[in-house]
């Protein structure tokens, strides 16, 4: 009966384990969402680290998160480069993304691509009308980890 109860606790804590993607993160402290987004171009080539709440994840592989704040900013962590493959019901949690941030000057016509690819995988409405040419900021994951 100990031994049934132990086999069980065990179970429950390695349940409990955060979920690590990726290379092992390497700074000391994250930033969060708002911060990295107040100034994006101070940290545009640099490596960042950024706690947020998922509020979406690729459905079709896995591939990417969009990490958000309490203020809805939010910004992309695409881990396709990275081969990084999150779970498609992690939507709600909390992670923390390590990776290159990366600013690029998306043309209006590849900010409707961009728009309409991630309508189709988040099953949101698009509306082309209100899509413009702008910067596009996002992270390439290296690692990551979704805290419980």
């Amino acid at each position: 009966m100990k031994i049934l109860f132990a086999l069980v606790a065990a179970a429950g804590l390695l349940g409990a384990a955060d979920a690590k993607f990726g290379k092992p993160l390497t700074l000391k402290e994250p930033i969060t969402v708002a911060s990295l987004m107040a100034k994006p171009d101070d940290y545009a080539g640099k490596t960042v680290q950024v706690k947020g709440k998922i509020a979406a994840v690729c459905q079709a592989m896995g591939c990417w998160l969009e990490l958000v704040n309490e203020d809805g900013q939010h910004v992309r962590l695409d881990g396709h480069n990275a081969g990084l493959e999150f779970p498609k019901d992690c939507s709600g949690k909390v992670a923390i993304a390590e990776g290159k941030f990366v600013k690029t000057m998306l043309s209006r016509e590849d900010a409707i691509a961009e728009a309409k690819e991630y309508a189709k995988d988040t099953g949101k409405t698009f509306d082309e009308s209100k899509v413009k040419a702008r910067a596009a900021y996002s992270i390439e994951g290296t690692g990551a980890v979704l805290l419980n």
